[in-house]
């Protein structure tokens, strides 16, 4: 098949992230906009760019993209697709997406609408008027904003973040997209050790380890377009072993500290179970008190933000606490994620460079601090 324009999801603040690590893949980005990244690619493409995107939320194939003001006008510009390209006479096509400052706002009118449109015109070119839908998902996807109509194919099933190690996570657990990025964004040098004092279920070491060992994000989930016709499974093979043959043998040394033992155990678990256990050290500790005999290294962590107001002037307190305790790593670099946005005043240190991030629907900020930059080994 030739190349089409393939659209990857971010969360928000994530975007150049994404184009980053797009183009170290060989593409070359068309357009980086709030929540997105485009570039064109083929079948490959779309193979390697699920298993290797850590940034990324989904692999968007772009089927058409249009303006539409009635209902009438998206039908049958929808229609016009030549969707047999793509969805079989036996396939299952589900329809989802969103509409926000258009003409057309309402969401389950434009669902209805987009899936019949699609299944006339696949009963003008197989002959049939009914669909079993009982083989391959051909997820169909639409946004429209601004009254423009984009549709789209999902590849990937469920999201990437979902990397198949965190079987069990604590009540609050980071994405790993987003954990991923609070990595890159830190440049860790792994010749110096890394530490997370709130380490919950382990995402931000385990990321970290899978950053820097070269491990492939999606090498051992499955996609929803292993299952699409279109894609040989070859070229999935092909991109497996191309991750497999990327990997690399790099010392690391990886501190996972939380104060719940529980808690640890879990982490310890899906460490193993994303095969970097044996890089990481989960252990039960107070972040208000740790201490390291280690001149350099670097701290990322996920503290407690707090949602109600006792828990607030807690976190509050508990921020005061850790700010007093890092003093003493004075040549370390830390990376700080929190809702709060009194954190600085209250950690009493001010951010050399802060950056707006979101964590689920929480805007939030990445503090970051900058130690001495260590010497090289």
């Amino acid at each position: 098949m030739d190349k089409f324009e393939i659209i990857v999801t971010t969360l928000f603040g994530l975007e150049a992230l994404a184009a980053r690590e797009i183009r170290r893949l060989g593409y070359e980005t068309t357009s980086v906009e709030d929540g997105k990244v485009c570039f064109m690619g083929d079948s490959a493409a779309v193979c390697r760019a699920n298993i290797w995107l850590r940034t990324a939320e989904r692999i968007l194939i772009k089927i058409d993209e249009f303006t539409a003001v009635t209902f009438d006008e998206l039908f049958e510009h929808t229609k016009k697709i030549e969707w047999y390209k793509w969805i079989n006479k036996t396939d299952a096509f589900p329809v989802k997406g969103y509409s926000l400052k258009s003409t057309l706002a309402s969401v389950r009118d434009c669902q209805s609408i987009i899936k019949k449109a699609i299944a006339d015109s696949l009963s003008n070119r197989y002959g049939i008027s009914w669909f079993e839908e009982s083989g391959s998902t051909y997820q169909i996807q639409f946004s429209i904003f601004k009254d423009k109509v984009t549709l789209m194919i999902d590849t990937s099933g469920e999201g990437l973040h979902k990397r198949g190690y965190r079987q069990v996570s604590n009540i609050a657990p980071l994405k790993e997209t987003l954990a991923a990025a609070m990595v890159e964004l830190s440049h860790w040098k792994y010749e110096y050790p890394l530490c997370d004092p709130f380490c919950g279920s382990g995402t931000i070491p385990i990321e970290a380890a899978m950053i820097k060992r070269n491990i492939a994000p999606g090498l051992n989930r499955t996609f929803a377009a292993q299952q699409f016709s279109q894609i040989d499974n070859t070229l999935w093979d092909n991109a497996r072993e191309e991750a497999k043959s990327l990997i690399k043998n790099v010392p690391l040394e990886i501190y996972a500290f939380d104060i719940d033992s529980d808690t640890v155990d879990i982490a310890r678990s899906n460490a193993q179970k994303a095969g970097v256990g044996e890089f990481i050290t989960p252990q039960t500790g107070d972040a208000r008190n740790i201490e390291f005999n280690i001149s350099y290294g670097t701290i990322i962590c996920n503290p407690p933000y707090g949602e109600r107001i006792g828990e607030i002037k807690e976190c509050e307190q508990l921020y005061k606490e850790i700010g007093k305790n890092f003093k003493k790593f004075d040549k370390w670099s830390y990376y700080i994620i929190t809702s709060n946005e009194n954190f600085e005043k209250l950690f009493g240190k001010t951010a050399n460079k802060k950056r707006k991030l979101y964590n689920g629907m929480i805007k939030c900020n990445l503090y970051q601090f900058f130690g001495q930059r260590p010497p090289k080994k």
